[in-house]
């Protein structure tokens, strides 16, 4: 696994990775303290109290339309009760609200979540609702969830039975519910989607995070049910879900999909042939297969061939091996290129020509020696590069990160007209040339993070261990050549003029001597 110095390039995969501890709020409830301390401002607790249903509405009808719209929302949510007491927090400034293992209790407070755009819901048993009966809304309940301002709904840590997905998920047509994400979920048995066919749902973003279910194999037949609303999905991301194939058949119902995130997964490079057919993902323009178990940098390179609108490629955190003579040509509509943490020692051409940032941080590069025109921002962390690749290679270069290498110098005159410099982390040799360069550049603010702390001076031996920022570079040290030869021409020109004056106000010093 590649240290996280290296630099990952945004492929719309996860938002929400990186969540491992919880703490107890005053409710009782946990709340992450990684991820939802962010969404409330500065780790302020979410936390409103409970409303009582019955003291809303102001008149019959309106009660009675608040609470329809309520047990509706809960069947939209999968709400069921648990054994633990639990309770919705609203956070009225991000319009976010999140609810934990409610109970007949404390359902009340579910109310306060009718005015967020974004409600999570965690914990739950769904598996209680499997027979209960589901009709068709009333116009007065349709207009009330038409009223909502939820655009996004999570649903975590739950055990989803297939079935009552499939009888539910139509009701969000009634919403305006743009993203839906699954996160830690596990998807029991399977569910009769046939009244879903030609269904329109507003929702454009699906994604599903840590979850377990039936494989995508042969169910070709259940998702042709649903053609009518992938066919309009824009963003999909199934990450860290032990997917193993992608059918060919699934592939050409997405046909307005623009970013597709399959990270964290298990598909080899023979799924991928047959993922990616002729037809399917037509719109594509970002795809992440970060971290799988994709293998051949040519397989990998035909397999996307198809991809004629692909932009955005991340094949990081595969371990890759390449021909050299392998003439395979990426689609030339390719932007961004993420190649980093693969085990390369080559970078190999061809590469698009319109590329315009390149990452191949944390391989075995030695030299990279390739040419592109249009390329901005290049990333090299990471590898045993001992010199600055040719910039004269990459004429609209702005941006190069280069730490963690085999580099001793970095010269001031190959890089000072880029944006952004990074070369933390270095063996820098300390010399006048070397520490002047890099003090230089630091003085026009074009140098990255790690400065001055990360950049020490490993030669000569008097400054090993030292900031390079802390090297004297004046100069009396580094040429005193030019200061002493001055010196002594003026030395030797105050001599000559004072032997003249000399000369001039006592003539008699030069008359000849007498012999007696």
């Amino acid at each position: 696994m590649c240290p996280g110095a290296c630099h990952q390039l945004p492929a719309g995969g996860d938002r929400n990775a990186g969540r491992t501890s919880c703490r107890k709020t005053p409710a009782g409830s946990e709340v992450s303290s990684g991820r939802r301390q962010g969404r409330t401002g500065h780790g302020r607790e979410l936390g409103t109290p409970a409303l009582d249903l019955a003291a809303v509405g102001g008149n019959s009808r309106g009660a009675r339309l608040l609470t329809m719209s309520v047990a509706v929302l809960l069947l939209l949510l999968g709400l069921g009760f648990a054994e633990a007491d639990g309770r919705c927090h609203f956070n009225r400034t991000q319009e976010y609200c999140v609810c934990y293992h409610l109970s007949q209790e404390t359902i009340g407070s579910i109310i306060q979540c009718l005015a967020a755009s974004v409600v999570e819901f965690r914990g739950g048993e769904l598996e209680k609702y499997v027979a209960f009966p589901i009709s068709d809304l009333d116009p007065s309940a349709i207009e009330m969830l038409d009223s909502l301002v939820i655009r996004k709904i999570i649903l975590g840590d739950l055990l989803v039975p297939e079935i009552l997905l499939a009888r539910v998920l139509k009701f969000f047509s009634y919403t305006k519910v743009e993203e839906l994400v699954f996160e830690s979920c596990i998807f029991e048995g399977r569910g009769n989607w046939e009244e879903m066919a030609n269904q329109d749902l507003p929702i454009l973003s699906l994604r599903f995070h840590n979850v377990t279910s039936a494989p995508l194999t042969g169910r070709q037949q259940d998702f042709s049910h649903l053609s009518g609303w992938l066919g309009t999905l824009q963003e999909l991301a199934v990450t860290a879900s032990r997917v193993t194939s992608l059918p060919c058949g699934i592939g050409k119902m997405f046909g307005a999909l623009r970013s597709l995130d399959v990270a964290q997964n298990s598909l080899g490079d023979e799924s991928l042939v047959s993922a990616f057919c002729s037809g399917a993902f037509p719109q594509l323009q970002v795809l992440s297969l970060r971290h799988n178990h994709l293998r051949s940098y040519h397989s990998l390179c035909e397999s996307v061939q198809l991809l004629h609108g692909l932009q955005h490629l991340d094949l990081s955190q595969n371990k890759l091996t390449a021909d050299p003579s392998s003439s395979c040509q990426w689609p030339a509509s390719l932007r961004i290129f993420n190649l980093s943490d693969t085990g390369l020692d080559e970078v190999f051409a061809p590469l698009p020509p319109g590329l315009e940032v390149l990452d191949v941080s944390c391989n075995h590069l030695h030299a990279v020696d390739i040419s592109l025109h249009s390329l901005k921002k290049l990333f090299l962390n990471q590898n045993m590069l001992r010199a600055v690749p040719s910039i004269r290679n990459y004429p609209v270069l702005d941006t190069l990160h280069l730490d963690n290498n085999q580099m001793t110098e970095l010269l001031w005159d190959e890089v000072k007209h880029l944006q952004d410099v990074s070369a933390a982390g270095n063996p820098f040799n300390c010399s006048c040339s070397g520490a002047r360069g890099l003090q230089a550049l630091a003085a026009t603010g074009h140098l990255g993070q790690g400065w001055p702390q990360d950049y020490t001076c490993h030669s000569p031996p008097d400054y090993q261990g030292r900031l390079v920022e802390e090297v004297p570079v004046s100069v009396l040290r580094c040429n005193s050549a030019a200061v002493i030869a001055p010196i002594c021409v003026a030395l030797a020109l105050l001599g000559v003029a004072g032997a003249v004056w000399l000369v001039r106000s006592r003539p008699g010093l030069l008359r000849p001597c007498c012999r007696v």
